[in-house]
């Protein structure tokens, strides 16, 4: 496999998992109203996962790179003031079945979509 589509494919998997993760969160929030906390009203978690169904189409069509890192950066800025509030004790991040904070896995599964994707657009040229 070319080093391009282990990208490629790494790009996908985890946008996979993010929209998976995010999806679930936000189907809990529909049901019991208490799946993530709220940006202005509006659940974090619909906010994350609609920064993974853009950057996946872009992804998907190969168009749209600015979409695509402008989605990503709003997350990762999202994940990392999450992850802040969640580490000082002044916020609190959904946690998995493990007890991790999902803040800060979205943080890293964001930075690492972002770092690929540079990386993925720098070994094409």
């Amino acid at each position: 496999m070319q080093k391009e589509q282990i990208i490629d494919f790494s790009i996908t998997l985890l946008l996979l998992i993010g929209i998976y993760g995010a999806g679930g969160l936000v189907l809990k929030e529909l049901e019991s109203g208490d799946g993530c906390p709220k940006i202005w009203s509006i659940p974090a978690c619909l906010i994350i996962l609609i920064c993974l169904i853009i950057p996946a189409l872009s992804h998907i069509l190969k168009k749209w790179s600015k979409l695509y890192f402008i989605f990503t950066s709003i997350a990762v800025i999202i994940a990392l003031v999450a992850s802040i509030l969640q580490l000082t004790g002044n916020g609190e991040c959904p946690k998995t079945d493990n007890s991790i904070p999902m803040c800060y896995l979205s943080f890293l599964i964001f930075a690492t979509l972002i770092g690929l994707k540079l990386y993925q657009l720098k070994i094409k040229k």
